[in-house]
């Protein structure tokens, strides 16, 4: 019951302590501005507005401000025409939704007009100016919660994007080095399903290092860091791009293992210098993703000769083996191209 109110992990106090120091600075330049006595519009607007990323806390201020406006609008027209009765306060509500899913606003927006537009119409007859100071309210808190993400210490998202980049290449080099010892030794059909599982564990891991490189971009825009910290997010965003294609190259050799593989495989003379071929690529696989780590058992890294760098002798395989070798090698071609770039 509590993992439904609880989250896994807490908000980094910098981003509590920013939030509330905007809602009470939205609150005192409020009561300074307006004449009202309890801006808590303001204070809400902050509240809502203030996130992790600069980007994401100007589409929520730009979100409230469109759905407030809005509401006061409606609000405002259907009283002029209707007045303001209990039942044009149901019928406002009822519009206002309408409008925001005829518009396609996102759901902040949409959510944001029936509820202005119902505190207009509830409040606004007995409250001269009341549609008026909200929208300003709302204005001022939207305009400090941006100013107090852009003023203090707004994030870069780098460390998630290298850490999930990295994480990809090291598990694909991991398992071309596994491909590698499954063509060197007997196989157990239990073995085999198992090598093609963790292949296949890949993707997920695709897909976390797109999310973590995508929130590193969009963590950059409008930051005032975009010039020193640009730079290392495209890195990896270009690292990326050269892992991506990998990762259906290595799934598509260890499915092929899986589906050809015969015990007498490994007496085949090519397929030992197909694996030493593999190992050679993760070694330079490693040195590409994490430059400065030894390949696992290395006390330093050496100079090596690139993987394919001189033409393996392909010796005539056994007639239900030479399809299983012929795309072995011309996937390892291929890996190789990716991971030199060229």
């Amino acid at each position: 019951m509590t993992s439904r109110i609880q989250s896994s992990s807490r908000v980094p106090l910098l981003q509590v302590t920013k939030v509330a120091f905007a809602s009470v600075l939205a609150w005192i330049v409020a009561q300074l501005l307006l004449p009202t006595e309890l801006p808590i519009f303001a204070a809400i607007a902050a509240l809502l507005v203030v996130q992790p990323s600069v980007n994401q806390t100007l589409g929520r201020a730009i979100e409230r401000t469109v759905g407030v406006i809005a509401g006061v609008i409606v609000a405002t027209v259907i009283a002029q025409l209707f007045g303001s009765a209990e039942w044009i306060i149901l019928i406002t509500i009822v519009v206002a939704i309408f409008i925001g899913w005829a518009l396609r606003l996102t759901p902040a927006s949409a959510n944001q007009i029936p509820i202005t537009a119902m505190l207009v119409l509830a409040l606004g007859t007995t409250t001269p100016g009341y549609a008026v100071e909200r929208s300003i309210e709302t204005l001022i808190g939207a305009v400090i919660g941006f100013i107090v993400t852009i003023s203090i210490a707004p994030p870069v998202l780098l460390a998630p994007a290298q850490e999930s980049v990295s994480a990809l290449g090291t598990e694909l080099a991991a398992t071309i080095d596994r491909l590698a010892d499954a063509l060197e030794a007997p196989m157990r059909p239990a073995q085999l399903e198992e090598l093609l599982l963790n292949a296949r564990l890949l993707r997920p891991m695709q897909a976390k290092a797109n999310e973590a490189v995508k929130e590193g971009r969009e963590s950059l825009a409008f930051n005032p860091r975009r010039s020193r910290l640009g730079g290392a997010v495209e890195a990896e965003a270009t690292l990326l791009a050269r892992l991506s294609p990998l990762v259906n190259r290595v799934i598509g050799m260890t499915r092929a293992l899986r589906d050809h593989y015969d015990d007498s495989l490994s007496e085949e003379p090519t397929v030992h210098a197909i694996a030493a071929e593999l190992k050679r690529a993760a070694h330079d696989l490693r040195l590409l993703t994490e430059p400065d780590a030894a390949a696992p058992g290395e006390a330093e890294v050496r100079p090596e000769p690139p993987a394919l760098t001189a033409p393996l002798v392909i010796a005539t395989p056994h007639p239900e083996h030479w399809i299983l070798i012929g795309s072995l090698m011309e996937d390892l071609r291929r890996v190789r191209e990716e991971i030199v770039g060229d």
